[in-house]
């Protein structure tokens, strides 16, 4: 059976990583058989990030890896839709949320006060004290100076969220009047696009960000119709 290496559930959604997430979802559409481990950290996996999967004596790293080996591996088992080669267009909305909307969503999780107090205990509660103190601030720390050299931490709150906010209208406009991503039927886009709008959507952290989501109906209804077919 695939083993799904991952952070631990939390913050009311399938994982509060998109990344993790994203994999995740790719499995249930795809119907595949898998078990998840949340017990073994990043630092002990050769990308010291998650999330991983193990099939066999394989191991994956790295989020769309994972889904390309899935692709391969296991191509006569897929739908259709998950089957289909990544378009450009495909490409462009998947890498805006992975290495735009993501810088986004870092900043109102780990910067941004409201968010921090709902992330923290989520991603450190089972440390014992008092590294539970010491190690959120040291990770806050971290991330602040990771944005800054990403760039989008050199932004005011309001710029950040209005870059957010703009990534939002676009996957809207390119949704259209479709269903899903993939058309009438969900794609590996989709595992994708669901991971980053779920955890902005459900998760209870109040942004301006998760506020205009709410506010886009065709995006709300999207999530919805993913949610019935894979859950939150």
């Amino acid at each position: 059976m695939l083993e799904l290496i991952q952070f631990p559930r939390g913050l009311g959604v399938m994982n509060p990583s998109p990344f993790c997430m994203k994999v995740e979802v790719f499995l249930k559409l795809a119907g595949l058989p898998y078990q998840v481990n949340d017990r073994t950290p990043p630092f002990r996996l050769p990308k010291g990030k998650l999330p991983a999967l193990r099939d066999g004596n394989t191991l994956v790293c790295d989020s769309q890896a994972i889904i390309e080996h899935l692709q391969r591996q296991y191509a006569d088992k897929l739908p259709p839709a998950l089957r289909q080669p990544e378009r450009g267009a495909d490409l462009a909305l998947r890498r805006l949320f992975e290495e735009h909307t993501y810088f986004s969503a870092l900043w109102g999780r780990w910067i941004e006060e409201t968010g921090f107090r709902v992330v923290a205990p989520t991603f450190f509660g089972r440390l014992p004290w008092p590294l539970r103190t010491l190690v959120p601030a040291l990770v806050r720390r971290k991330m602040r100076r990771d944005l800054q050299g990403q760039g989008l931490g050199r932004h005011s709150p309001a710029e950040i969220a209005a870059r957010a906010n703009a990534d939002l209208d676009a996957a809207q406009a390119m949704l259209g009047e479709r269903s899903f991503f993939g058309g009438d039927q969900p794609s590996a886009l989709d595992a994708t696009v669901y991971a980053f709008l779920a955890n902005a959507l459900y998760v209870d952290i109040d942004n301006p960000v998760r506020r205009h989501l709410q506010a886009m109906a065709p995006l709300v209804a999207y999530c919805g119709r993913m949610a019935a077919r894979v859950g939150r």
